[in-house]
């Protein structure tokens, strides 16, 4: 391990996260549809590929159209410098396909070489039909949980041709400049420069606000029945067409849809091919802008007039590619907003999960929040992990920071033995592996923390430094010296530029006007634990902007600390009249 860590990180990683996950059990039988225990090798492969024969092949799917082909604002080549720059892109050790190329033969073709694939990818892209090894996909099953011997409780990854994952690259880089213009900000999914923390801080100050105001908020964390894998073809190009994806470019896209095809491969059995006729492909570079596309269209034409207010923005839903989240302020309101989301799914041919939907009320005192879809009752709850941060009906986090230090210590459990008490092991891996695994693990979402006497910072600071001294074979009394001595720190020039500007807008009074009597005022008020504050403005003439004329603030008696919120609000009103 020492040496893969000097010589092989890609080796090196592999190692770690074996020893992480343990030993794998392999499933050597699987049941077969009607229930019965199948262990000759032969029916097993044939199990697997009747599972994912009907997975990827619903019968209550439209059928693949091929789209009208008309004239595109599109290139009518592919340029070998795109495809020289797609193939430099490439990540070595990946899986290749049923063509048997891996990336690295690839990355190293010479100039010639690379003209012969730009050659071959300019064919595909005039002609509108690629090769049948670009189509056909290996499906191997990846245990998720549950049984082993159940095929449901695994999911399929399906692994490509790379020559025609370059392809499908070049495609994406076509598509996605003329569809994400059109994409609602409440998608956060397959977004460059937007990611999960994006979205969890969206949803929490939402929360956050709400809670600050006494306002619930009425919360339905929606599942889609394997929605990457149920997307009809059919209407997929439909919605790629509104979007302005026609011409040679569809055509393109459908190409690699036309004659889609799978195998399942089990150890080194392999069954026979089937079609595939629904679903977009999984590990395509396409893939992901082709989905977000679909959802898209999904949550722009199920939008209504729910949704909860937050400053000038009303926010009804946010979805990262397929987790969803409803908003309203009200349990009606919410129903609304799911009948017709649910109704859009099944007309793009998806469909809700009631079994693992569930419904959340930010309150508080308990409200119930009953919720239909299709006539079941989705369960509602206290608390629920939407990507892969605690959420609670009281809007708190020690839930989520408790939670998370429990993963730590399973971290920690599963890579003593094995990494943290080896001798032969440097301080230095050792080192990378704690930061690279333990601290992420403990500190995901952190961004979101609200630091009070429960969770103080300290207490992670200690979880923190106790691990390092576990894993560096340090003292714990030390390490924490180290760490309390003061640090020499320099700021850069924009940091100093930044605190300038904010220590202006924090210290300058704002520039009043005189009163008039003849305008109406407006009054803004806020309250704190320890004190409320007010502003009177005016707007003059038929600008919208407010003018403050008069500004107070007061620190709260020890009497009046104990008001709740909106006590305290309307205590700042009257003060300020």
């Amino acid at each position: 391990m020492e040496k893969n860590y000097r010589t092989t990180s890609g080796k090196f990683w592999q190692t770690v996260q074996r020893l992480r996950r343990g030993k794998q059990l392999s499933a050597n039988t699987v049941y077969s549809g009607g229930g019965e225990l199948l262990a000759v090798t032969g029916d097993i492969v044939g199990r697997w590929k009747e599972y994912f024969k009907d997975l990827l092949n619903p019968t209550d799917t439209p059928s693949v159209e091929e789209p009208e082909a008309e004239d595109s604002e599109v290139d009518s080549f592919i340029p070998q410098a795109e495809v020289t720059e797609v193939v430099q892109q490439l990540l070595g050790g990946k899986a290749s396909g049923v063509d048997e190329i891996r990336p690295e033969y690839l990355k190293s073709l010479d100039v010639v070489g690379l003209s012969w694939l730009t050659r071959l990818c300019n064919i595909a892209w005039q002609s509108g039909t690629v090769p049948l090894d670009w189509a056909t996909g290996v499906v191997i099953p990846l245990f998720t949980k549950g049984d082993r011997r159940v095929c449901s409780n695994y999911r399929g990854i399906t692994l490509l041709s790379l020559p025609g994952k370059v392809y499908s690259r070049v495609l994406e880089r076509t598509v996605r400049p003329l569809v994400e213009p059109r994409i609602q900000e409440e998608q956060c999914g397959f977004q460059p420069s937007r990611g999960t923390l994006d979205q969890l801080y969206t949803l929490h100050r939402v929360l956050e606000g709400s809670w600050e105001f006494a306002q619930p908020v009425h919360m339905c964390f929606v599942d889609l029945e394997k929605a990457f894998d149920r997307v009809p073809h059919g209407i997929l190009w439909e919605v790629l067409w509104e979007y302005r994806v026609c011409g040679p470019l569809l055509r393109a896209v459908w190409s690699l849809y036309n004659r889609s095809r799978s195998l399942v491969r089990i150890a080194s059995c392999k069954s026979d091919l089937f079609p595939v006729h629904v679903g977009l492909r999984q590990g395509c570079p396409l893939s992901p802008v082709l989905f977000i596309v679909f959802m898209d269209r999904i949550s722009r034409c199920s939008q209504g007039l729910e949704g909860v207010w937050f400053g000038d923005h009303r926010i009804s839903l946010l979805i990262f590619a397929d987790d969803v989240v409803l908003l309203a302020p009200s349990s009606l309101g919410l129903q609304h907003a799911l009948g017709h989301f649910a109704a859009e799914c099944e007309a793009a041919g998806m469909r809700v999960s009631t079994s693992k939907s569930e419904a959340m009320v930010l309150h508080w005192k308990k409200v119930a929040c009953t919720l239909q879809v299709g006539g079941e009752v989705l369960a509602q709850v206290e608390q629920f992990k939407y990507l892969g941060v605690l959420f609670t009906s009281e809007g708190r986090m020690d839930c989520e920071i408790d939670r998370l230090i429990g993963a730590a210590a399973a971290v920690m459990r599963s890579m003593y033995r094995s990494v943290v008490v080896k001798k032969e092991l440097s301080r230095k891996a050792k080192l990378l592996i704690y930061q690279s695994i333990y601290v992420p693990t403990l500190t995901y979402g952190h961004e979101l923390w609200v630091m009070t006497e429960r969770n103080d910072i300290s207490t992670q600071r200690a979880y923190i430094l106790r691990a390092l001294s576990v894993y560096l074979n340090e003292d714990y009394e030390k390490l924490m010296q180290e760490y309390a001595k003061p640090k020499n720190l320099s700021w850069t020039s924009g940091t100093i530029e930044a605190f300038q500007k904010l220590k202006a807008a924090f210290c300058t009074a704002p520039n009043l006007i005189h009163a008039d009597p003849t305008w109406p005022f407006v009054v803004e008020v806020d309250a704190s634990a320890l004190g409320v504050g007010a502003i009177f403005s005016q707007r003059r003439g038929e600008t919208p902007i407010l003018h403050p004329c008069a500004y107070f603030s007061k620190k709260l008696s020890p009497a009046e600390q104990n008001y709740d919120i909106g006590d305290r609000e309307l205590l700042a009103i009257k003060l300020a009249l």
